[in-house]
């Protein structure tokens, strides 16, 4: 079982307590900073301000083997997964354990003990892993935002079962979480993090996005747009997939969903706003007239550490805002006719079922086409909107009822795109 902050404290001995953490994307954007992080509390606790150590007990990563096996030996973590193997495989010390191919992530998780399970992995790749580890009680610091999006049906309920803590990693997450906090007691019988159920004591949820490198740009340019601009994120530093996402606004879509699921909230009570310095993470507007905003500087580290602290509070990793360089803070109504990304969020919420995963999956094989220079730009979204569509359904679409189910959903949207894809190279 993931431990409550009660059982913490009952754990300590000798006046420490270390807690056990498996890493599943180690090597991406995400995974070396939550390593940064934990380097960081170590130096804490090493010069006695903290009385909390972090042990990496397994780390998992798709194919960059050389940095995985750099970060276990940093860390002395003998449990590893890596998913894609190439032809040779990586030689490791005697007493490590290298877990190789597709179900290798899950593997670790199941058969490893730990308190905290770090979804970091790209995609839909971490879902079965992340899944097993909600199944088995274990806190998650969730910064996988597809694991919800594809199959948020199958984790809320597992998580309820089992006691597990879902611990929102994104910013903009972790930012409406500490929000409702300051709601106290008004949200009867949840616990003080995801999964919880927003009441009528509010009234709107708002994730703030920055925009992305085209905020400014009209549309035809946007269409056309490079890999190479594309990538030029004007303020967070991402992996590659991330940063396309937030280029189209589709990060917004699936953060959107993801809302909905951690804080058992409706869609039409979810907004975005386009706030181009991200400072303000997200706000939650209450039924009093109250609003209660978020800020910190844009830096991942930050939600990173207090997923894996709460609920306490030890000196942060990041920097802290300098509140005289902030003479403006910008919000704007996103512009859904240049970036019609977000309305897949909406209707996903509104369909249900499979029509996550399928949104997901074929925005997931669009950005690789991308990337890869098959497709242009504007391409993404009108692919990832017209699977949801035509493979989800033009109705309510079919149920979700297992992990299998988003699994042929997930490959049933990316046949989708790989054919669109091909008609459209064979037009051209």
């Amino acid at each position: 079982m993931g431990f409550s902050a009660q059982s913490r404290d009952t754990m300590a001995t000798g006046g420490a307590l270390v807690r056990r953490l498996i890493v599943l994307g180690s090597t991406g954007s995400i995974g070396t900073q939550t390593l940064e992080v934990v380097a960081h509390l170590n130096a804490l606790a090493d010069c006695g301000e903290s009385k909390v150590r972090y042990r990496v007990v397994g780390l998992a990563t798709g194919s960059n083997a050389e940095l995985m096996l750099e970060q276990a030996r940093r860390f002395g973590v003998r449990d590893l997964a890596l998913s894609r193997a190439s032809d040779t495989k990586p030689t490791v010390d005697g007493d490590v354990k290298l877990r190789v191919g597709p179900e290798s992530a899950e593997e670790l998780v199941r058969s490893v003990e730990c308190d905290i399970v770090v979804g970091a992995m790209v995609g839909s790749a971490g879902l079965p892993a992340t899944l097993a580890a909600v199944g088995l009680g274990r806190d998650v610091a969730l910064a996988n935002k597809e694991t919800l999006v594809a199959a948020g049906a199958l984790v809320i309920p597992a998580a309820k079962a089992s006691g597990s803590k879902l611990l929102p990693v994104d910013s903009e997450h972790c930012g409406v979480w500490e929000c409702l906090q300051g709601c106290g007691s008004s949200i009867a019988g949840d616990p003080p993090c995801p999964p919880m159920h927003c009441g009528a004591e509010v009234d709107r949820v708002v994730l703030t996005a920055s925009g992305g490198p085209f905020r400014l740009w009209n549309k035809r340019d946007i269409q056309n747009a490079t890999p190479a601009q594309a990538l030029k994120h004007p303020t967070w530093q991402m992996g590659r997939k991330v940063t396309i996402d937030s280029a189209s606004l589709t990060n917004k879509a699936l953060e959107v969903v993801e809302a909905h699921w951690l804080f058992g909230i409706p869609g039409e009570k979810i907004g975005v706003l386009v706030h181009p310095q991200s400072i303000v993470h997200a706000l939650v507007e209450y039924a009093d007239g109250n609003v209660i905003a978020q800020l910190a500087a844009p830096d991942m580290r930050t939600p990173i550490q207090y997923a894996l602290t709460f609920p306490h509070r030890p000196r942060g990793a990041s920097r802290k805002l300098d509140w005289t360089t902030l003479s403006t803070l910008e919000f704007s109504e996103p512009d859904l006719d240049r970036f019609p990304a977000l309305r897949g969020a909406y209707e996903v919420i509104s369909r249900g079922g499979v029509s996550g995963a399928v949104f997901n999956a074929a925005n997931e094989r669009a950005v690789e086409a991308f990337l890869d220079d098959r497709i242009p730009f504007g391409r993404i979204c009108e692919l990832s909107l017209g699977a949801l569509r035509e493979v989800a359904g033009h109705a309510r679409a079919a149920p979700l009822r297992s992990l299998n189910d988003a699994l042929i959903a997930d490959a049933e949207a990316r046949r989708y795109v790989e054919l669109a894809i091909g008609i459209g190279a064979a037009a051209r």
